[in-house]
């Protein structure tokens, strides 16, 4: 069981005063970043394309082939 204890959403005023603080030291120094992801550049994925249905079929493959690849290993022995 566990005792729930009545907490304010809101935040004192010096709680404000730090965050608003930090905040502008963040931006002076270039750290502050307003995408929520962290990724300040997309072009890595320029030139790509989303996974295809086939994507499945060479999973088997390779699946496939390694299971190939070890009976030939046992078999060898």
């Amino acid at each position: 069981m566990a005792i729930f204890v009545k907490q304010d959403d809101e935040r004192t005023k010096l709680q404000q005063r730090l965050t608003a603080e930090l905040q502008e030291k963040a931006r002076k120094n270039g750290e502050f970043d307003s995408s929520p992801d962290g990724v300040h550049d997309s072009a890595y994925l320029d030139g790509t394309k989303p996974t295809t249905s086939l994507a499945f079929i060479w999973i088997i493959i390779a699946i496939v082939g390694v299971a190939v690849l070890v009976w030939l290993v046992v078999a060898s022995s």
